[in-house]
């Protein structure tokens, strides 16, 4: 296989080349919660860069449940004007663009004061840092059955924006993922106990979300290979998981890996296994990619060509890079043309590994906010600078976020 090549989808379908611009999580919302300018802009980028596909960052199923100060909501069809600009932009130079919808579950912070849900009433545990995260409520079966009518709705409202499919993130800890986990799923019912019960959330949600789009819009699924927890998420359930969706009709499973508490996405396994310094998951990938019926996506540090070619020469049928892509978005672009970029960021080696994760999300938020207002990218920028920047950010956005949400009675 070929990068430039196209990819057909199991949806009839098509995406223009292997290469795709793979989530990050912006915090670019307006006031109200929806796509700003700034964000528009950045996926203007995105698409002038020639990358096949772009999936946008974290798109919150609920206004309650949010990853992060800034996120923009899609639960009703207030603001789906903005959503319609977002979803032109992104198709402007026939990529595909992919709303990922997601629900935070335990991990939402707690200084945005909202009740917070999860499979089971575990706690994160990230020492020190835990204190940021509310001790979470086990959800009822009527909370359950509101998440998966969510997650519907706002497909189809993609749907009805322009975008050409949606990703249901359930990996990198947040709710979907949750259920996964024997860690964090302590139920007895059944949404808990057996892989299989563990996964019907993710099911459930697929089933819902497939009946509520039409045929050729797509629907991909972000699963971890592994959670690199001793005790959680291991790559034998991600291959049981695959096996599952592939009774159903899925277009692309994207696989990457960790959560909060073990940040292997970001190149960092807290078991100490060794994963290559590019494409981390790509291992699990080729492995998977075995027993899946539908595409597979790899994503996880990858920024050079060699590794790119590797990848698609592997059999993955698509390249998710995000870090190199917020750095230099005309990547795609340049690689077509030959030259040899391969953009990166000045390593953190801080030994608090949560602090570290986030200091390393905070520089990669400042290049996109760079981006987003058409000003040169600066990958050497101090990992310090960028943590109490974004923390400044995030504290504000926190207050603008608690007032919204007290002015539509959920203070």
């Amino acid at each position: 296989m070929n990068v430039f090549e196209k990819l057909a989808l199991p949806n009839g379908s098509t995406i223009p080349n292997r290469i795709a611009k793979a989530a990050m999580e912006e915090n670019m919302a307006d006031e109200d919660h929806a796509p700003s300018e700034e964000l528009i802009q950045l996926y203007r980028a995105w698409a002038e860069g020639g990358a096949g596909l772009l999936i946008t960052g974290n798109v919150m199923v609920d206004s309650r449940a949010m990853t992060g100060p800034g996120g923009v909501v899609l639960e009703d069809a207030r603001h789906l004007d903005r959503f319609k600009r977002w979803a032109e932009v992104g198709r402007a130079n026939k990529a595909q663009i992919w709303l990922q919808i997601n629900h935070p579950g335990r991990q939402m912070p707690a200084n945005l004061g909202q009740l917070t849900w999860a499979p089971s009433a575990v706690p994160l545990n990230l020492g020190n840092m835990s204190k940021h995260f509310n001790s979470p409520k086990a959800m009822t079966h009527r909370v359950i059955e509101d998440v998966i009518r969510r997650f519907a709705h706002t497909a189809q409202l993609g749907e009805q924006a322009g975008f050409t499919g949606v990703e249901l993130h359930a990996a990198h800890g947040y709710l979907l993922s949750q259920f996964l986990s024997p860690l964090s799923n302590q139920r007895t019912d059944e949404w808990g106990g057996s892989l299989k019960n563990r996964a019907r959330l993710l099911i459930e949600i697929v089933k819902a979300v497939r009946a509520a789009v039409s045929p050729d819009f797509a629907v991909a699924v972000k699963l971890n290979s592994a959670d690199f927890q001793r005790g959680g998420v291991s790559a034998e359930d991600a291959r049981q998981v695959v096996q599952l969706l592939n009774a159903l009709a899925v277009d692309l499973v994207e696989l990457s890996g960790g959560s909060y508490e073990a940040p292997a996405m970001q190149g960092d396994a807290r078991d100490g296994s060794t994963l290559a310094r590019e494409a981390y998951f790509l291992e699990f990938a080729r492995d998977i990619r075995v027993v899946a019926k539908m595409p597979v996506m790899v994503t996880g540090g990858i920024r050079r060509w060699p590794i790119v070619e590797e990848v698609v020469r592997s059999g993955v049928d698509m390249v998710g890079i995000g870090t190199a892509l917020a750095i230099d978005p005309n990547l795609p672009r340049d690689w077509r043309a030959g030259k040899d970029s391969a953009p990166a960021l000045s390593p953190i080696t801080w030994k608090n590994k949560p602090l570290a994760s986030l200091a390393n999300m905070a520089a990669v938020k400042f290049q996109l906010r760079k981006l987003s207002r058409g000003k040169a990218t600066n990958p050497k920028v101090s990992a310090l600078r960028a943590l109490i920047l974004q923390q400044l950010s995030d504290a504000r956005r926190a207050r603008q976020y608690r007032r919204w949400m007290t002015l539509r009675g959920h203070g």
